[in-house]
């Protein structure tokens, strides 16, 4: 049987924050070698991450409501 909703939310909010994390680093990188393509890269990978971790709280919340 496949994983319950809360379970996937507890995966999609980790992974996001990782994602997330990554994205911050890689962004930062991209500031401080005045590198615009990896600024954007990592910004976009880091809104990304935060969306992922969005999605895991509605999971959450949807099996906690059921």
């Amino acid at each position: 049987m496949g994983k319950d909703l809360n379970e996937r939310g507890i995966e999609n909010q980790t992974e996001g924050k990782v994602e997330e994390m990554k994205g911050k680093v890689r962004g930062d990188v991209g500031d401080a070698l005045d590198d615009r393509d990896q600024h954007i890269k990592g910004r976009a990978e880091e809104f990304k991450g935060k969306a992922k971790q969005e999605l895991g709280k509605a999971q959450r919340k949807i099996d906690g409501d059921r």
